[in-house]
């Protein structure tokens, strides 16, 4: 049956006569409750009270030697201590992680350490693969010339052939076209051969260079963001790794430049494509001497330019944030420790306040100390009471008998009276 389902027709409606109602709850949780059995007045704790006063005495006795019983809250499981051991490995990881520093920082101040000498280097080869450095170098007091014919102009138009050369992306034939003033080629087939060597080389150099410059930029605008000194950290590594290595290729150099000098050629080029005749071109425009320079510019580019970068960047006690030595030295002697300790500052001001101040005390104490005060009747008197004969004020003292006369007339104030109570 549903709630659209037809009423049946022979259905009887239920008595609903109030008359019939009796004063009696239609449930039993409706009715009244005994005496005896309605719960007790009071809080939760009064009625906890009431209950433990009729446990017999043999179990007051067993509870008094107990802990007292304590309802567990909802949350007591998350008060639960887990043992010392976990403990101690939790705060040793705690301490562990604090202590640890990112990895991210110290690889890009690792990478501008290793960049920064390489950078500097080829700066300076690019400094000495110049026509300006050509020019100087011919120009210089003491650069042999050429026995073969090869005036100072001959030299610098010719060598800035081979310069150019090393710097732009012609062929071959840039070199192996050109002719002297009879006509015939100006470089052999061997030289040409190993010029586009070279070019391969310093083309490799320069652009390594400009990647390593990259990096740099990147490493050296995080470090700006996330690492405070970590940039110049990172150029001090640098300008101490550059100095190592350009002095140990100094030191090695100076001691044997001929065998210096093959082993380098040996390390870039085949052996037998980099040797040639003194009546070559190569040799007459680049002769041994150019090459001594040349070491020497690198190395001293180099070197300056670390040396410049090592005192920009040391670590004093300003950069790394710590004071100065004698600031550090001669505060702690200067500054006295407070006395802090409660018992000594309480037996201190008991003492104090146990003490009476003596008549020599009160006969010795300043004159500055005491304060006027204007009665109503306008009188001045001391703080303390009447000033005795003959004491004098430092306000008084300059005004000398006509400030007491003054001061002994009604409604008018005392000369060199003060205002501050």
């Amino acid at each position: 049956m549903t709630d659209s389902s037809p009423t049946p027709p022979n259905r009887q409606d239920p008595p609903l006569d109030p008359a019939d109602d009796s004063d009696e709850p239609a449930f039993d949780w409706m009715k009244p409750k005994p005496a005896d059995q309605r719960p007790q007045a009071g809080s939760r704790a009064d009625r906890k009270a009431a209950e433990a006063a009729v446990v017999p005495a043999s179990d007051s006795a067993v509870q008094s030697d107990s802990t007292p019983y304590s309802e567990p809250l909802p949350t007591s499981a998350l008060q639960v201590r887990p043992p010392e051991e976990e403990v101690q490995r939790r705060n040793a990881e705690r301490e562990l992680a604090a202590k640890a520093k990112p990895v991210a920082p110290r690889v890009m101040q690792v990478l501008l350490a290793v960049c920064f000498p390489v950078i500097l280097l080829v700066l300076a080869v690019r400094a000495v693969a110049s026509p300006l450095f050509l020019w100087v170098e011919y120009n210089r007091p003491g650069f042999p010339g050429d026995g073969y014919g090869f005036s100072t102009d001959d030299r610098m138009t010719y060598g800035s052939y081979a310069v150019d050369y090393l710097g732009n992306w012609a062929g071959p034939r840039y070199l192996g076209e050109l002719v002297n003033r009879s006509g015939d080629p100006l470089f052999g087939n061997g030289e040409v051969s190993h010029m586009a060597d070279v070019k391969v080389v310093i083309l490799s150099a320069y652009g390594a260079g400009a990647l390593l410059v990259l990096l740099s930029l990147i490493a050296v605008i995080y470090l700006r963001r996330r690492t405070p000194g970590g940039v110049r950290r990172g150029l001090f590594a640098g300008s101490v790794i550059a100095l190592t290595v350009i002095l140990s290729l100094g030191v090695l150099a100076a001691l044997g430049w001929e065998q210096f000098f093959a082993q380098f050629h040996s390390i870039f080029f085949a052996s037998g494509t980099w040797t040639f005749a003194l009546q070559d071109t190569l040799i007459r425009l680049f002769p041994g001497q150019f090459w001594v320079d040349g070491g020497i510019t690198v190395a001293g580019l180099v070197l300056l330019a670390s040396l410049v970068t090592l005192i920009l960047t040391w670590p004093t006690r300003k950069r790394r944030g710590l004071p100065k030595r004698g600031a550090a030295a001669t505060e702690p002697a200067n500054t006295e420790p407070a006395n802090t300790d409660p018992a000594a500052t309480d037996s201190a001001a008991t003492d104090g306040a146990d003490e009476v101040p003596t008549e020599a005390d009160v006969d010795a104490a300043p004159a500055k100390r005491s304060r006027f005060r204007r009665d109503r009747s306008g009188t001045s008197s001391t703080a303390g009471g009447a000033a005795p004969a003959g004491a004098s004020t430092p306000d008084t003292d300059a005004s000398g008998a006509s400030g007491a006369a003054d001061a002994g007339t009604p409604g008018t104030p005392a000369r060199g009276h003060s205002s501050t109570v």
